[in-house]
């Protein structure tokens, strides 16, 4: 089988030292499973999909002080109609942050915050108070929260997300304070109930020759070869 037209195959060969992503196929094509999994569009580019329409819902992080940098200010770009703007977006978080700790101090974070851009819902993850980074356990609370906003709500779907890696207005770290892993970002999502989309981090399309997988949980046999390698 030929993918490219002439002499394409040949030439299309990745150089050495190019970056290039190793894409490993997992499962049977010809099957179908109902089990809850997310979907990674390695290669694919988030803003453009958002702007030709596939996606209804798309979420990101917030925060009360600076989202100059973050994915939300690209957003409100793409959708000239909306009312939103980056300087009334983030206005609004510092009102809902002021707001929250008045009235519902008890409240766990993080919260969730809806910014409706007209043609297209943005689910906005709001920073916990007092710190410059999300952790693990932010994300897997945002996101059961998320999960359950999404439930039942066709017209929400289908979503996606950013990673939170590689982030420069709303940075995810581990406890070592380091950023976490792919692998441990997906889990914390998934283990939540989220099973839309994660765009991979740009920077991460240059592993080869780690192999990477289109969907998560990944298959059984990445647990026996790390079981085997101890």
């Amino acid at each position: 089988m030929r993918i490219y037209n002439d002499d394409g195959d040949r030439l299309m060969e990745p150089p050495k030292g190019g970056p290039r992503i190793t894409i490993l196929p997992a499962g049977d094509p010809r099957s179908v499973s109902a089990e809850r999994k997310i979907r990674l569009p390695w290669g694919q580019h988030l803003l453009d999909d958002v702007l030709d329409g596939r996606y209804r819902t798309v979420i990101c992080g917030v925060n009360d002080d600076d989202n100059a940098r973050g994915i939300l200010g690209e957003l409100l770009k793409l959708v000239p109609t909306s009312q939103w703007t980056l300087a009334s977006a983030t206005s609004y978080a510092k009102v809902f942050r002021n707001a929250v700790s008045l009235h519902a101090k008890e409240d766990r974070e993080p919260y969730i915050l809806k910014f409706d851009l007209d043609r297209m819902l943005v689910l906005g993850l709001l920073r916990p108070v007092g710190r410059d980074h999300f952790n693990l356990e932010d994300l897997y609370r945002g996101f059961r929260t998320i999960a359950r906003m999404l439930e039942g709500r066709h017209d929400r779907k289908p979503v996606a997300s950013v990673s939170f890696l590689g982030a420069k207005s709303n940075r995810l770290l581990d406890h070592t304070g380091q950023e976490p892993s792919l692998e441990a970002v997906l889990k914390a999502m998934h283990s939540a109930g989220y099973d839309g989309d994660v765009f991979p981090p740009v920077g991460m399309w240059d592993v080869s020759p780690t192999g990477v997988f289109a969907r998560y949980p990944f298959p059984e046999t990445l647990d026996q070869l790390r079981e085997g390698s101890g």
